[in-house]
């Protein structure tokens, strides 16, 4: 009771109120504005975040990451370009709906089926995190925290890339770069080379910026070409009627289950919840042919899977200390600056932490649907702003944001020098979030490992080493095997199980953790050139 009194009354000040307010403007403006990811927003705002107290400091992050999932069905929608990966399957009903004067429509059922999701996502983590966070102290100990740790590398290595050896070169990456520094065990310096500015390591904003924010920033310039397809201005009604809101009924369902459980897998993301709650809703639904070419149930399905995985995200980023999606890295990353580091204790020593995140979540949910269900085409406008504009200001708050970390220009260069790599690394399929792990989660692991083999030196090896831990580094050898098992026998039918082309470019671009931007455009460019030649007039029109 007394941690439900703590984490209501640190809700209650105008401070937290002002920081939801700020995080409900910028998420929902990233989630308009395609290309800008969720992640890249967080990355950007934790430079700012760093002097506030952690509550206030969580509610701007949480609330950005909630927004987010409201913002970016607008373009999805609108002009078929998802605003970020999460929103991907939205496109494959929404805009079909829109492009039928039911976009309106397709935006009201999209935002219910966001809040649901995120709402039983909430029930989830409230109810599952401090349970699995005491489980995780009773019985974790060094030789099962880096089985843990290895675990949660080895997952995200599988999923965020279809190649696993691109995967493990972002990882291995992610490692190396957390060695840099001084060895609090030896205190021995490494890979400093006498650089003063290296004996406390690289500093993680200044990475997680670069390789998120300017190497998106740096790859929009180069690819940069102008959408010819104009937004859907004509939104039609807003309000479902009595036999649609029921045809929203099973798909809710269907969405929510599929959510869930994506959202306790480590790496796996709205993205992929999203293509496979599409995928079950029309496997069990009565009208299957009508997937993808403007259902209710196909939209209603994808947005609430996709919404659904935050709160199991949550639970295992919090309770575990292993990020479920890349903006829980960047999220443990701060908490680690603000002295609070996720994982089997922090829920026991702070369980009043479960009652603030997701009373800010839940506010940030409720006050994300009042203003997507506003009748406003302030937002749709918004898609017309020139990217140039958005351009500069995304630069000019990297550095501000960089800068303000530390007051030194050497964090900045390394922030340019990571917005180059992360380009380069776009540019050959090598994905990021492994190497934020690696760089995160690499002295912990490094610790506990260290730890466990001092203790075999005195001890039997099965007196150190746990079942649990070896339960977890052979699920860790099998994460990495199960790509490749599953590509040699031919199992791996994640594209072609969706039988419209569009969706299974989608799915398959999805897989590989591309671009969202470079994923939109091709979709734009199938459906555009899909649709007869008279819709396309009286769209433009």
């Amino acid at each position: 009771m007394n941690a439900l009194l703590e984490g209501l009354q640190s809700l209650l000040s105008l401070e937290v109120a002002g920081c939801i307010g700020l995080g409900l403007v910028l998420g929902l403006l990233v989630g308009a504005f395609p290309g800008i990811t969720a992640t890249m927003a967080v990355a950007l705002a934790a430079g700012f975040t760093l002097a506030l107290d952690p509550v206030p400091g969580l509610a701007v992050l949480l609330t950005i990451y909630v927004a987010a999932n409201f913002g970016d069905r607008i373009p999805s929608i609108l002009v078929n370009t998802p605003g970020t990966p999460a929103s991907i399957a939205t496109t494959l009903d929404g805009y079909p709906m829109a492009k039928q004067g039911r976009a309106g429509l397709a935006l009201t059922i999209s935002a219910f089926g966001s809040a649901l999701g995120i709402i039983a996502s909430l029930v989830l983590f409230a109810a599952a995190a401090i349970p699995i966070a005491t489980i995780a102290r009773d019985y974790f100990k060094s030789p099962e925290l880096f089985a843990l740790v290895l675990f949660g590398l080895t997952v995200m290595i599988g999923i965020s890339s279809k190649s696993v050896l691109k995967g493990l070169i972002a990882g291995v990456f992610g490692l190396l770069l957390g060695t840099v520094g001084t060895y609090s065990a030896t205190a021995d310096q490494r890979f400093t080379f006498g650089n003063l500015n290296l004996l406390e390591g690289l500093d993680f904003i200044a990475i997680i910026i670069g390789l998120f924010g300017i190497a998106e920033l740096f790859d929009q310039l180069l690819t940069y070409h102008k959408n010819k397809v104009k937004p859907i201005s004509s939104l039609g009604r807003w309000w479902p009627n009595k036999s649609e809101y029921k045809e929203m009924g099973k798909p809710l369902a269907v969405g929510g289950g599929v959510g869930l459980f994506v959202g306790l897998i480590p790496a796996a993301g709205g993205d992929i919840a999203g293509l496979i709650g599409w995928d079950r809703a029309r496997a069990a639904s009565k009208t299957p042919e009508k997937f993808g070419k403007g259902s209710i149930e196909g939209i209603t399905a994808s947005d609430t899977a996709s919404s659904a995985t935050l709160g199991g995200s949550l639970t295992t980023t919090m309770a575990l200390g292993i990020p479920g999606d890349s903006v829980m890295a960047v999220m443990i990353g701060s908490m680690m600056i603000w002295g609070l580091q996720p994982g089997p204790n922090l829920f026991t020593t702070r369980p009043d932490l479960v009652v603030s995140i997701t009373g800010i979540m839940l506010i940030a949910t409720i006050l994300s649907l009042v203003i997507a269900l506003v009748r406003s085409k302030f937002m749709v406008k918004l898609l017309d702003l020139p990217n140039h504009y958005l351009w500069t200001i995304i630069l000019v708050f990297c550095m501000v944001g960089t800068y303000a970390t530390s007051n030194s220009i050497f964090v900045v260069i390394t922030m340019l020098v990571f917005g180059v790599i992360g380009v380069v690394m776009k540019r050959v399929g090598i994905p990021a979030g492994p190497v934020v792990l690696g760089l995160l989660l690499g002295p912990l692991a490094e610790a506990n490992l260290s730890r466990s083999l001092v203790l075999l030196q005195g001890k039997p090896f099965f007196e150190v080493v746990s079942p649990i831990a070896m339960v977890l580094v052979a699920l860790s050898i099998l994460s990495l095997l199960f790509p490749l098992l599953t590509k040699l026998f031919g199992r791996r039918k994640k594209g072609e199980s969706l039988e419209d082309p569009i969706a299974a470019r989608v799915t398959a671009e999805s897989a590989s953790s591309t671009d969202a931007a470079e994923q939109s455009a091709a979709v734009a460019a199938d459906a555009n050139a899909a649709a007869p030649s008279s819709e396309r007039k009286s769209e433009n029109d």
